[in-house]
């Protein structure tokens, strides 16, 4: 088993999204969804994975501006970040 990543840049921020997942099983989790929701969703479809969580880093609009709704529309549990940051 292989821990896999992509670096999606997104906004005009050009902030970095990551996504991560096992080569077996295809379980991903997306890493600070700051927006541009379509794109991150159209590369979890090109690699074939299954969204599994969200994780945050910090709560900086940046990172988690998209994580709210991304996370209604797919019912993925958000993680992070820590409570001292929020």
């Amino acid at each position: 088993m292989t821990l896999r990543y992509q670096i999606i840049p997104v906004t005009a921020f050009q902030q970095n999204c990551s996504l991560v997942w096992c080569d077996e099983t295809l379980e991903a989790a997306v890493i600070d969804p700051g927006g541009d929701l379509a794109r991150i969703r159209a590369v979890v479809q090109q690699q074939g994975l299954t969204l599994q969580a969200i994780w945050l880093t910090h709560a900086h609009i940046d990172h988690a501006g998209g994580t709210g709704q991304l996370s209604r529309e797919l019912q993925l549990p958000i993680i992070g970040p820590h409570p001292g940051d929020q």
